[in-house]
């Protein structure tokens, strides 16, 4: 059953808004260019490997181009496989310096991210939001969920993060999820006759787009940036996180701040009325206009669930890791006669420029580590901060402030991981001080990735949520600003209490 759109719930506006200054698009590739060019034509510094240098000019090129968007995602990916391809084909071999390494395995190099098993997962974690898209799935749940709440405001406010929690288990996408609540919250505004200018709508959109931020760091299918890290994390340690492991340690972090931003966005900006007339009365108009759950809805939700049980019972029922059995849910919402989409279906509903980006992102990441660029950028880092011999909660204060900050320049969290996460696992691999736990800090500084609370283009669901012009940008700022503080306080706070009795930090 093809998505149909009700009457009372319009689509999000296509608003075009400035991502970025043009100056910084018109001027982004030259002076990705000349970064890297200033880079290769410096002395080789000693300890760094020639292959190695040139891939710090490659991964300032990508840094630069992809903060200011001078190209799209899908022609930056391809243009740093040819630089890898020939920068590092051209340079003496790492295990043979008398040699030159080939374009051949510079290519290969930069297309080993497409041979990660997290790739599957992302895969199958796009295939899922095209189903929930085409079925309408996606939207009835949170409907339902709304439609049950209330019409008063608080209320209505916390069934919108209740419903991207929900979907946060069945929509591995944060794109995804915030474009089937976007239409259902200008919905609300429109059949309520709420003033789109209103605190009430302006706080609805901006609690939505800050709750997918906290969902996204909720659980390890939440959004692509935390399987890139999971894949630099099973590449460099060797080590595979299970489902209910990320969910486990990041639960009291996302129902902490779930709260606080509940509290926060109410304080700031407190809406006009208490209640709505009518308001539940026109989510259940709104959901009984949808019609009876389809034959293809049942059979998504079926598989969801199923999908959702092997993910929670991975290394404790069954052995089969996240990526494979979404692969094989896939398989079989594709499959004739079981499935709810053909392939020319999915195909349409699939952003392969996401894709494409995760595989490039994890290749960048794992020459910038066996090039060992990464190791030597990482012990100018150690030596910058002092953190060679620093506990493990000055660590994660120090990189999760630097996360943080560089988040500004950054309007995709899967760029930002793909860059940054490669340093973050080298610089806590210089770190001399006993006892540490590299891959538990690494799961700790990826929760900050998603922390892009404080910009409007820093997260594509704020993008989106902007678009709707419900509210200006000086509010979105003035409250990500607080809840960024809140939550890097409360990272703090378990990295020294429940995620230090886990072990992680």
């Amino acid at each position: 059953m093809a998505r149909t759109e009700d009457a009372a719930v319009p689509a999000a506006p296509a608003t075009a808004i400035p991502l970025r200054p043009s100056f910084a698009k018109r001027f982004g590739l030259p002076l990705g260019v000349a970064a890297m060019a200033g880079i290769l034509l410096l002395p080789t510094p000693e300890g760094l490997p020639v292959a190695g240098q040139r891939m710090l000019g490659i991964f300032a090129f990508a840094v630069i181009v992809w903060i200011t968007e001078a190209v799209s995602y899908p022609v930056s990916a391809a243009a740093v496989m040819t630089l890898m391809a020939f920068l590092l084909g051209s340079a003496p071999d790492l295990a043979d310096p008398k040699a030159v390494m080939g374009t051949t395995k510079g290519l290969t190099m930069a297309l080993g991210g497409f041979n990660s098993a997290a790739l599957g997962l992302v895969g199958g974690a796009l295939f899922l939001a095209a189903a929930m898209m085409q079925t309408g799935l996606d939207r009835r749940i949170a409907l339902r969920v709304l439609s049950l709440i209330g019409a008063r405001t608080r209320r209505v406010l916390a069934g919108i993060m209740l419903v991207g929690f929900i979907l946060s288990l069945f929509v591995p996408s944060g794109t995804a999820r915030a474009t089937c609540v976007i239409p259902i919250i200008l919905g609300i505004i429109a059949a309520l006759g709420v003033d789109r200018k209103s605190h009430f709508a302006g706080l609805m959109m901006i609690t939505m787009a800050r709750g997918e931020g906290l969902w996204q760091a909720g659980s390890k299918t939440g959004a692509a940036q935390n399987m890139i890290a999971l894949g630099f994390i099973e590449k460099t340690f060797g080590r595979t996180i299970t489902w209910v492991d990320w969910f486990l340690a990041a639960a009291p972090f996302t129902l902490l701040m779930a709260v606080a931003t509940y509290y926060l966005m109410v304080k700031m900006m407190p809406p006009e009325i208490e209640e709505v007339a009518g308001g539940r009365q026109s989510l259940a108009d709104a959901l009984a206009r949808l019609g009876p759950m389809g034959r293809d809805e049942k059979k998504l939700l079926a598989v969801s669930i199923l999908l959702l049980s092997f993910w929670a019972t991975e290394n404790v029922l069954h052995p089969f890791d996240t990526g494979s059995t979404t692969v094989a849910a896939v398989a079989l919402l594709l499959l004739p006669g079981i499935g709810v989409m053909t392939w020319r279906q999915a195909q349409a509903n699939i952003p392969w420029d996401t894709l494409m980006l995760f595989g490039v992102s994890i290749g960048l990441g794992t020459a910038l580590l066996s090039t060992k660029a990464a190791a030597w950028l990482a012990r100018r880092i150690v030596a910058g901060f002092g953190l060679e011999t620093l506990g493990p909660l000055a660590i994660v204060a120090v990189l999760a402030a630097f996360l943080i900050v560089i988040h500004l320049g950054f309007a995709s969290a899967s760029a930002l991981a793909s860059t940054m996460i490669p340093i973050v696992i080298a610089t806590i691999q210089g770190v001399k001080t006993p006892g540490l736990n590299p891959v538990g800090l690494t799961m700790i500084l990826q929760y900050t990735v998603s922390f892009g609370f404080i910009l409007p283009v820093n997260a594509t669901q704020n993008v989106l949520a902007y678009g709707t012009g419900t509210f200006e940008a000086r509010d979105f700022i003035r409250t990500g600003i607080a809840q960024t503080v809140i939550a890097y306080a409360l990272i703090l706070l378990l990295s020294a209490t429940y995620w230090r009795w886990l072990g992680l930090s």
